[in-house]
């Protein structure tokens, strides 16, 4: 039986301080979002499959250098740029994902390429650069991906672990991007992408390309895109304990995403937050920390979007 769509998105839990935050950045989030929003909607109103709308709304967030991820991914201490990403099919759990790339336009394309065009699920390096050459997808050089915001943060950060004097402002550490998705046909899709954290080390790889960590899709239960202390979500295998608490314990997919982040994450000192959608539509935008770039559309409804 036909039913409603439903789409959520996510831009990262790492916001702005809102005493930080003025009007007019406060205005072009909302506008960012809403333009994300709209992309995904557009394929699941002409009937297109979740994995669609997911890649589709994701695309348009790596488009966006607000976010942190694509066009807006931050550097490393070295001041490269590594990015990951990947997607998830709840039909079948089919699932691609890279870690460490760049030059590559979209990485949540090169994730669904692995996905589509190899027998693997996560690639790194030289290799899966080989299969984006392959699938022909765009390439970009650093210039594309240079923003002078990330830059001054990556130099603001260097000079304050030198000083000693690094605080605990979440969007250093929390920047990434995530679609969840249930079309109409009742299949549910997730993806994630990513540039990591200011000033991480080289070779370091959070929990956005990790299958049941950052990103998870299961059309019997649920679909999770996750952000925030990508340690902490790996330690927890976020996603997967959340479709965990459904499948097995029988946990209402809001309360069990609730509890992972409220009190399981919590316990570890990690914080950050995450989107769902259950199977049977409903959905689950909670966070642990100040604020999470969001929004949601769900079919016959006003489309929405938040900060904090």
């Amino acid at each position: 039986m036909e039913q409603g769509f439903v789409l959520a998105i996510h831009g990262g839990a790492g916001v702005m301080p809102r005493a930080d935050m003025t009007p007019e950045r406060a205005e072009a989030c909302h506008a960012a979002l809403a333009r994300v929003l709209r992309a995904g909607e557009d394929v699941l109103a002409a009937g297109g499959v979740a994995l669609d709308a997911v890649t589709a709304a994701v695309t348009a967030l790596e488009d966006e250098p607000l976010f942190n991820a694509g066009r807006g991914a931050v550097f490393t201490r070295g001041g490269t740029q590594e990015m990951d990403a990947a997607i998830m099919d709840g039909r079948d759990r089919r699932a691609g994902a890279v870690a460490g790339i760049a030059g590559v336009r979209n990485p949540v394309h090169l994730a669904r390429a692995v996905m589509d065009h190899t027998s693997h699920v996560m690639m790194i390096g030289e290799g899966a650069l080989a299969v984006a050459r392959d699938a022909n997808l765009t390439f970009e050089d650093d210039a594309y991906f240079f923003t002078q915001e990330r830059w001054d943060s990556l130099r603001e950060t260097l000079r304050m672990q030198a000083e000693g004097t690094l605080d605990d402002d979440p969007s250093r550490r929390h920047g990434t991007v995530g679609a969840v998705a249930r079309d109409r046909a009742g299949n549910l899709a997730a993806a994630t992408s990513t540039g990591g954290m200011t000033a991480k080390r080289a070779g370091r790889v959070g929990d956005s390309p990790l299958i049941g960590a950052g990103t998870f899709a299961d059309s019997a239960t649920c679909a999770v895109s996750a952000t925030g202390d990508g340690e902490a979500f790996i330690r927890l295998s976020v996603a997967h304990e959340i479709d965990a608490r459904i499948r097995l314990a029988g946990t209402p997919m809001e309360q069990a995403a609730r509890q992972v982040v409220m009190s399981g994450l919590a316990a570890i000192g990690g914080s950050g937050g995450l989107i769902a959608v259950a199977a049977d539509g409903s959905l689950a935008l909670p966070f642990n920390c100040e604020g999470m770039y969001r929004g949601w559309s769900i079919e016959g409804e006003s489309a929405q979007t938040a900060i904090y």
